[in-house]
C-alpha cells in the first residue's frame, strides 16, 4: 500500500452534478500546472523551492540540525519555538500526530523529555503570562522563526522571552540557549542573530511559509521534540517522485486536484478536511493555512474548514447533513492504529452495548467512518477519501507532500498565484495605525472615527 492513497469515487454520488468524465476532462489542465510546478514557468514562479526540496536534503543538513536540537535539549526542560503561521503551524501538526494524546502529562526534563511549547502564534496577553508563569521554574531555550523579525506577533514575543533568558543566564548564556532560523542575509533577526552571536538556519528565499514544513522551520522544533526527521523527510521523498512521475489516474496529487477542481466549478465552496483520529486537528489547521491562503484571493477558492469526527458529529454533524449543499468532505481515513484495545462484555447489558463485545474500537470507529461516508453522500455532500496506513513519520511526511503539491496544481487550474498572499497584509496597516505606528498617525485618525 502506498503512503497515501486518494480515492474519489464517492463524488460520484446520486445527488452530484461531477461525473467521471467531468474528472477526465481536467487531466489536460491538471497535467498542465504539474508541469509548471516542474518548469517554473506559472505565477508565483520564484517561490516553487519546495517541490523539489525533500529530495534535495543532504546528510550534513540533517546532521546540522539533530546536533543544534541535541545541544537545546541538553540545556532546556522546555523550549520555546517562536513563529506564527507556516512558522509554526506545521510543526505542532506534526509534532501532535507523531505524540502520545497525553504525552504532556510527562514532565519535562532536559536531555530526555524536552518539551516544546509555542509562542508568537498570538496577541494574547493572558497566554504569554501563562506560558512564562509555567516555564518560571523550568530551563528553557528558544528557536524564533522569522523571515524579516518583524512580524508582530512573534517579535513581541520573542522580545518578552529573550528578556528572561538573559536575565536568567546572561548574554553568553542567551547565545547559547536561542537559535534564529531567518533571512540568510537581511533583515532584523538576521542582524540581530548576528550580533548576538546565535546559531542559526536559513529559511530558502523560495519557499514560502506555508509550504516551509521540511525545512529548519519545521524540522528543528520537531528534532527537538524527539520527532524521526528523516523518516518524515523520507515520506516526503516518496511523495516527491510519485506525483513527478505517476500518471494521471495513479497520482494522489493530481486526483485530489481534479477532484476538487470539478467540485468547485460544479458549484461547491467549501471544503471540509474530517478525520477521526483527534491527533490529527492540527494537520488539520495546517492544511487551512496552506489552502486557505493559496487560493483564496481574486474572489476565488475554496472556504477550507476542518473537523474532528466523531466529536463533530454531535454539533457540526447535522449542518453537513442536512444544511446547504454548499460543502463537500475530504476524509482522512487510517487503516491501522497503533494500539489495541477491545470491548468487554457487560452481565447486565444496560447500555446495549453487547453485540460489539469481543470487537476493538478501531472497528466501530471505521463502521462509524462508512456508515457517515454514506450518509452524507446519500444527503448531497460528495467524499474524497485520503488512505493512510498508519500514523507514522513517513506516513505525514508523504501526507503533507501530496497536500501541497494538490495545492499547487489547484491554484493554477483556479487562474491565480498560489504563492503570495496579498489579502494578509490588509489587517496589519490597519493595526499599525491604530497603535499609532510612526508613519501611520494620518491613516490612524481616519481609522479612529470608523470605530
Amino acid at each position: 500500500m502506498k503512503s497515501v492513497n486518494v480515492l474519489i469515487d464517492k463524488i460520484y454520488a446520486p445527488a452530484s452534478t461531477v461525473t467521471p468524465a467531468d474528472v477526465e476532462a481536467l487531466k489536460p489542465e491538471i497535467e498542465a500546472a504539474g508541469a509548471l510546478l516542474h518548469n517554473g514557468q506559472g505565477k508565483g514562479n520564484d517561490f516553487l523551492g519546495w517541490v523539489n526540496l525533500p529530495s534535495s536534503i543532504t546528510t550534513a543538513q540533517f546532521d546540522e540540525i539533530e546536533a543544534a536540537a541535541k545541544t537545546l535539549r541538553e540545556k532546556a526542560d522546555v523550549v520555546l519555538a517562536i513563529g506564527i503561521g507556516g512558522s509554526y503551524l506545521g510543526a505542532k501538526a506534526v509534532l501532535e500526530a507523531l505524540s502520545g494524546s497525553f504525552d504532556n502529562l510527562t514532565a519535562p526534563q532536559k536531555g530526555k523529555h524536552t518539551k516544546v511549547l509555542f509562542a508568537g502564534q498570538n496577541i494574547s496577553e493572558d497566554y504569554m503570562w501563562e506560558l512564562m508563569e509555567a516555564v518560571k521554574n523550568l530551563d528553557i531555550a528558544a528557536i524564533v522563526i522569522s523571515k524579516s523579525g518583524t512580524t508582530t506577533e512573534p517579535a513581541i514575543a520573542f522580545r518578552i522571552i529573550r528578556e528572561e533568558i538573559e536575565r536568567r543566564y546572561g548574554k553568553a548564556g542567551a547565545a547559547e540557549r536561542i537559535v534564529a532560523v531567518t533571512d540568510a542575509a537581511k533583515g532584523a533577526l538576521r542582524t540581530l542573530a548576528t550580533t548576538e552571536g546565535y546559531k542559526t538556519f536559513v529559511i530558502p528565499d523560495n519557499v514560502g511559509g506555508r509550504y516551509s514544513v521540511l525545512t529548519p522551520v519545521g524540522l528543528l522544533p520537531l528534532a527537538v521534540a524527539g520527532v524521526d526527521i528523516r523518516a518524515l523527510v523520507a515520506g516526503a521523498v516518496e511523495m516527491e517522485q510519485l506525483t513527478a512521475t505517476a500518471p494521471f489516474a495513479e497520482n494522489p496529487a493530481m486526483q485530489y486536484a481534479a477532484a476538487r477542481t470539478a467540485l468547485y466549478r460544479a458549484g461547491k465552496k467549501v471544503e471540509i478536511l474530517a478525520s477521526y483520529e483527534p491527533k490529527l486537528q492540527n494537520i488539520g489547521e495546517w492544511w487551512k493555512q496552506l489552502y486557505g491562503e493559496s487560493e483564496g484571493k481574486e474572489g476565488k477558492g475554496l472556504f477550507p474548514a476542518s473537523v474532528t469526527l466523531t466529536a463533530d458529529l454531535h454539533s457540526m454533524g447535522q449542518y453537513i447533513q442536512e444544511g446547504e449543499r454548499i460543502l463537500f468532505e475530504t476524509v482522512i481515513r487510517i487503516a491501522q492504529p497503533d494500539h489495541t484495545v477491545t470491548i468487554g462484555a457487560d452481565k447486565d447489558n444496560l447500555d446495549g452495548l453487547n453485540f460489539l463485545a469481543g470487537k476493538r474500537i478501531h472497528e466501530v470507529n471505521r463502521m462509524a467512518i462508512l456508515g457517515t461516508m454514506l450518509a452524507h453522500v446519500d444527503g448531497g455532500v460528495p467524499n474524497i477519501a485520503v488512505e493512510l496506513p498508519k500514523i507514522d513519520a513517513h506516513t505525514i511526511g508523504a501526507l503533507l507532500y501530496m497536500f501541497e503539491k494538490a495545492c499547487g496544481m489547484s491554484g493554477y487550474a483556479l487562474g491565480i498565484n498560489p504563492f503570495d498572499q496579498p489579502g494578509v497584509e490588509a489587517y496589519k496597516k490597519n493595526m499599525f495605525a491604530l497603535l499609532g505606528k510612526p508613519g501611520y498617525e494620518e491613516a490612524g485618525e481616519a481609522l479612529r472615527k470608523r470605530l
